[in-house]
């Protein structure tokens, strides 16, 4: 795996992260119960997106270690999944 297909995993892994972590312990206008007019209900209150990007780093990071070691092992490989012999010339 080279450096740009590394950098480009790393981002991959961070913005799926980022995107499961968004909803987590989001305080809407209408669990509060301060509705700003004009808004929807579910317009989020506090968000800690700051904080949410931090733990996304460390989450992805960890993943990314994880999941480089696995490609760069040749545990998993191309071969494991041409089910139909296309990808690799014979």
């Amino acid at each position: 795996m080279g450096v740009t297909s590394a950098i480009v995993l790393f981002i991959v892994i961070w913005f799926m992260t980022f995107f499961v972590a968004i909803p987590i312990r989001v305080k809407t206008q209408g669990d509060l119960g301060q509705i700003v007019p004009g808004t929807h209900a579910g317009a989020p209150e506090s968000h800690h997106l700051r904080k949410k990007a931090f733990y996304t780093t460390a989450v992805a990071f960890v993943l990314w270690v994880i999941i480089s070691g696995i490609i760069l092992s040749n545990w998993i490989t191309l071969e494991d999944f041409d089910w139909f012999y296309r990808a690799l010339p014979r």
